[in-house]
């Protein structure tokens, strides 16, 4: 079959002809129709600090994706033959404290599709039966191929009532603008989006943003008189990673405002933790989605009418993968969506 992988300890990835993966106990082989390419993936093509660190060529990569049930492997019995389905691309032990109390999300064992294991950017990819998700027919298998970012964005706003809430989101990646769109789906007051970057920014207000500001032109604080807000915001999700935006975001919370963090802040980043004291604020980190809480909400949230389309920017078949990695290292993108197989 054919597949993109990291093949050496170097940057870029290889598009290359491997064998078809057969299904162990429990497991279930899935042709793979769509993949969508995550931030992750973009680290292990460039090979930075972290993917050396992390990854063990050769590796095929991939964790966000669709596609169809081929075979069960023996035991397996929660699916059947045909059914369109995605998955949750962390694979958890089962048997920790945590998995134990209903709590695989915080499974200190997990493992990675892609990451630590064979991936989806291959025609076929092989997954425990547990972590495959059905996919209503009511959602389009192109939104479905990243339902595991979208997962981060819900797992962000559900962290917290938002009706009727003023709301600050900083990055507008992917994640960042999805977790807009869900925000007003919710019924947030405002929805306010920094970043740097224009052709993103822009993607945010597309998705919903009350307003999107750039902070190399214009202020948070800004954006507050511009929308009468007496008070700073309620709600925060940081999902940049700078640690600039972290403190403005700090430094413009309301008193008793809560904050989701998503985003990897440099272990260097210093805060004003007076901001966090004397403002009684909570924070809560985010890692990867609620399993499988969060899967179920936002499908419901699709089938209710939330729109993310226009996060999708780039369709394009396999073989064309340079272009979209090319196109994510320029930040002149949205969701960049794969062709793996007919």
């Amino acid at each position: 079959m054919k597949a993109l992988l990291k093949e050496a300890a170097r940057p870029g990835l290889t598009l290359a002809e491997v064998p078809e993966p057969e299904p162990g106990p429990k497991e279930v082989l899935v042709r793979v129709r769509k993949a969508a390419v995550c931030g992750t993936d973009l680290h292990v093509y460039q090979w930075d600090e972290w993917a050396r660190s992390v990854i063990e060529p050769p590796l095929i990569l991939g964790h966000e994706f669709v596609g169809e049930v081929v075979a069960l492997g023996p035991g397996a019995t929660l699916h059947r033959v045909g059914d369109r389905v995605s998955g949750e691309g962390h694979i958890t032990c089962g048997l920790c404290r945590n998995c134990r109390a209903g709590k695989p999300h915080l499974c200190h064992l997990t493992k990675g599709v892609g990451v630590h294991r064979d991936g989806a950017f291959a025609e076929m990819v092989v997954m425990p039966e547990s972590n495959l998700w059905p996919i209503h027919d009511s959602i389009p298998t192109e939104i479905a191929a990243f339902l595991d970012p979208l997962g981060n964005a819900a797992h962000c706003a559900l962290s917290f009532d938002l009706v009727a809430e003023d709301v600050l989101i900083t990055g507008a990646g992917p994640i960042g603008v999805m977790a807009a769109a869900i925000c007003r789906h919710l019924g947030a007051r405002h929805v306010v989006v920094t970043d740097v970057n224009d052709y993103r920014l822009d993607l945010a207000r597309r998705m919903g943003a009350s307003r999107a500001v750039n902070v190399t032109r214009e202020s948070v604080e800004d954006a507050i008189r511009q929308l009468g807000m007496s008070n700073g915001f309620d709600r925060g999700i940081e999902v940049s990673g700078s640690p600039d935006a972290f403190r403005s975001m700090l430094a413009n919370m309301y008193n008793g405002g809560q904050i989701a963090l998503l985003g990897f802040l440099p272990a260097s980043t210093t805060i004003d933790w007076n901001q966090v004291i004397l403002k009684s604020l909570r924070i809560k980190g985010i890692y990867g989605r609620e399993m499988y809480e969060t899967w179920y909400k936002m499908t419901q949230m699709l089938r209710s009418g939330l729109d993310v389309s226009p996060v999708l920017t780039h369709r394009l078949p396999l073989d064309d993968f340079k272009e979209g990695f090319a196109a994510m290292a320029a930040g002149r993108c949205g969701k960049v969506v794969m062709d793996i197989t007919p």
